[in-house]
């Protein structure tokens, strides 16, 4: 009763209810809570402090930074997750917040997109200074040499290097990336592997243009630690599985190389094997296989996972086929 009663105390104010309703959107930092706020960073800090003692919020530190999100567990938790939604949506202050929460991520979405154009020839070069890639690759095609691998969606697809890896055992291959430079580069790399079953397009990770359960095995390679929201694209690529369906995830095991966020745009600097694990579990899959691939200060880590055979999700959240 008291930890309810603390969570409703702190929760029972304008500014902190308005902090909720955007961390539900995502992870953020302070700086962008001030920015999209209005207010100062020591006040915008109180407030998270508050909401942190109650157990609405989680906050955990990556280098320099330090993310805020909606707690996951505890009666808290279970407090700001149905408390949210029984906010007005045509609050003023409110859907101003969801317009500057929108500013936000179009600028973290400009940045990186600005490095990939600077870098998109040269991205596989940049790839093998942080970790030996043929080691990676080996690694990949042995946790996969026992599935069955015929349609493929690469998330996120860069130069399109896991098409072009896998390219001679699939029989239909589909690359998504938001880039057009990185997708000049994916095409004339898969002309130059002659391999025309294997095609790329520009889209969104979070809302994939293809319908549910259209392949059977996903990719999502070196492409998490750039993005917002790793559960979402997660749950994403679960929902175009088809039941049966493989899913493997390659990203960097957690470390302090803060130069690789500064100078080369990761939001993340890497994730723990139960971070991951937890993402499955909400995207309705079974954790499998794990490997961990040390490479001087970083580490590779592969997540395998299956989306059961029997999917009765499937019916409800499939989307229409693209023209």
């Amino acid at each position: 009763m008291d930890e309810l009663i603390h969570a409703l105390k702190a929760a029972g104010e304008p500014t902190r209810l308005r902090i909720l309703a955007l961390c539900l959107q995502g992870e953020l930092t302070v700086s962008e809570l001030v920015r999209i706020l209005g207010q100062s960073q020591p006040r915008i800090s109180r407030h998270l402090k508050l909401l942190t003692e109650a157990g609405l919020l989680e906050r955990f530190r990556e280098g320099n930074w330090i993310f805020h999100r909606l707690a996951q567990d505890g009666a808290g938790g279970r407090l700001s997750t149905n408390l949210v939604p029984l906010l007005p949506l045509d609050d003023e202050h409110l859907s101003r917040d969801r317009q500057r929460l929108g500013e936000v991520k179009r600028d973290r979405n400009e940045t990186a997109g600005a490095y990939f154009q600077r870098n998109a020839a040269a991205w596989d070069e940049v790839r093998t200074l942080h970790v030996d890639e043929l080691e990676v690759e080996l690694a990949i095609k042995n946790l996969l040499a026992g599935q069955s691998v015929n349609s493929l969606i690469d998330i996120g697809t860069g130069t399109a290097r896991m098409l072009e890896l896998l390219g001679d055992d699939i029989e239909r291959g589909e690359g998504i990336d938001l880039s057009r430079e990185m997708l000049s580069v994916a095409r004339a790399n898969l002309d130059r592997a002659a391999l025309n079953h294997c095609h790329v397009r520009q889209g969104d990770i979070y809302q994939l243009p293809f319908k549910a359960a259209a392949f059977d095995t996903a990719t999502i390679h070196q492409v998490l630690h750039y993005i917002d929201d790793q559960a979402l694209a997660i749950t994403e690529a679960a929902r175009v599985l088809s039941p049966g369906g493989t899913l493997l995830v390659v990203d960097f095991a957690p470390h302090d190389q803060e130069v690789l966020r500064t100078e080369h745009n990761h939001r993340r600097l890497g994730f723990s094997d139960e971070e991951v694990a937890g993402w499955f579990v909400l995207a309705g899959l079974d954790g499998r296989d794990i490997v961990h691939l040390p490479g001087g200060p970083l580490t590779v880590s592969i997540w395998l996972a299956k989306k059961p055979e029997t999917d009765n999700a499937t019916a409800t959240t499939e989307q229409p086929s693209p023209h």
